[in-house]
């Protein structure tokens, strides 16, 4: 697995999984909405965690410094 996900990338991910926990907790969202975000919210965490992003190697993209 090549790490492809930078760290402003990693940083935004985490935001928006975190804005979307709160909102839920909030319920500001709710229903079959909250569950896909919660879901979509799990993967940009577990996807931040291994700088690796699936959708990006398929695109071919890299968000990573070149080192």
């Amino acid at each position: 697995m090549k790490k492809n996900v930078g760290t402003i990338d990693k940083a935004i991910r985490i935001l928006v999984a975190v804005v979307v926990v709160v909102l839920y907790f909030t319920h500001i969202i709710s229903g079959v909405l909250a569950i896909v975000l919660l879901a979509l919210s799990a993967i940009f965490v577990v996807t931040s965690l291994l700088s690796f992003c699936p959708i990006w190697l398929a695109l071919g993209l890299s968000t990573r410094k070149k080192e």
